[in-house]
């Protein structure tokens, strides 16, 4: 008889049990060692980024599989709202969406829809293939799969505040990610995510997505910054990156030891 697998808990799954903010890390670098040395940090969730990053689908694989063994949860954000990416990637194995730039809740269906299979979606089916089914050997997958995985939407536009709360109320979508960088750029404020409007329009959405009863979160590298979003009601957050870490740690090793090496108004967040 083959082996019948459970599927881990998906991140809706983590936040309904969560009784503080889940705290978490990008993986932006490709490298699977990498991703291995995050998964097991203690970090409650990861974030494997296929927007703004080299990883492709071969690559995102491998990632998928490293971090596997361990209890961190993985979402993986593809590069667009697309419904053939967004198929590939789930049947890659990646039980957990972030979807970037939903800027309403038309936009926001169509990435539920994505995520399931007909009658209620528009996800292909081919689970017998795929990692995401363990290869059929998730009893029921095809049934089950709208159980399984879990889909975040990306609010990241000035549009997309003003529609946080249709976002947030549109089924089928079980978590909502503010992302201050490009929303920053949409106000007119390319880089200033720290500008008391951007703040602004961070803690208003916030407020909204968690009137709706959606988990919210937020990406906040800044530590102060962090912290003024996990108080002003934030569900979980993402307060660093495989490729940040190491390059703010390599420029203190390089300041540590060789005088003049790097010029602190250049670097870091």
């Amino acid at each position: 008889m083959p082996f019948r697998l459970t599927p881990a808990p998906s991140f809706r799954d983590r936040l309904a049990e969560a009784d503080r903010p889940l705290m978490g890390a990008w993986i932006c670098s490709g490298s699977p060692i990498i991703a291995e040395v995050v998964a097991g940090s203690g970090l409650d969730w990861t974030l494997i980024d296929g927007e703004h990053s080299p990883i492709d689908l071969e690559t995102m694989l491998a990632l998928l599989q490293a971090v596997a063994p361990y209890p961190i949860t993985p979402v993986v954000r593809v590069p667009a709202n697309d419904a053939v990416r967004i198929k590939q990637v789930l049947d890659l194995g990646a039980q957990n969406l972030l979807v970037p730039m939903v800027d309403d809740a038309e936009q926001a269906a169509a990435a539920v829809a994505a995520t399931r299979y007909p009658p209620r979606g528009i996800r292909g089916v081919g689970s017998a293939l795929a990692r995401a089914g363990q290869f059929n050997r998730i009893d029921d997958y095809l049934q089950r799969a709208h159980e399984i995985t879990s889909l975040t939407v990306q609010i990241e536009s000035a549009a997309a505040v003003g529609n946080a709360r249709a976002i947030a109320e549109t089924d089928g979508v079980d978590a909502v990610f503010v992302g201050p960088s490009d929303l920053a750029a949409s106000m007119g404020l390319l880089g200033q995510q720290g500008h008391p409007d951007v703040v602004a329009a961070v803690t208003e959405t916030i407020r909204v997505v968690r009137e709706t009863g959606t988990p919210v979160g937020v990406n906040a590298f800044d530590p102060a910054m962090a912290r003024r979003y996990l108080d002003a009601g934030a569900d979980f957050a993402l307060v660093a990156a495989d490729v940040s870490i190491l390059a703010r740690a390599t420029e203190k090793l390089a300041a540590d030891w060789i005088p003049g090496a790097v010029d602190p108004e250049r670097t870091g967040y």
